[in-house]
């Protein structure tokens, strides 16, 4: 019961990553069309994916025109979504071993 409830939830986060991930795809992509940004999908995703994107801008700076934020955000969310396999095992194996099955 509790590992079918741990299946759930780990699946449901790894799905939310990838559209996230989908989201912060699409985002960087419109910064090539002349516009993009000022549409209404560009103001969705801009306020969706700019919290988070501009927190690693603060620390990776631009490389003359361009800046590389973008793809250590990208990298950053698939770290995070690698140890969610791990950190759930460790959840499962302490419920188990509290008898919690």
């Amino acid at each position: 019961m509790v590992s079918q409830i741990l299946i759930s939830i780990y699946n449901l986060l790894s799905s939310l990553i990838n559209i996230y991930r989908l989201l912060l795809v699409v985002y960087f992509l419109m910064s090539w069309l002349p516009g993009a940004y000022q549409s209404g999908l560009g103001q969705l995703l801009a306020r969706i994916c700019e919290p988070y994107v501009s927190f690693f801008r603060r620390f990776v700076p631009p490389i003359g025109m361009f800046s590389l934020a973008g793809l250590v955000a990208l990298l950053a969310l698939s770290l995070i979504e690698m140890g969610l396999g791990p950190l759930f095992d460790i959840i499962y194996q302490l419920l188990y071993q509290l008898g919690i099955s």
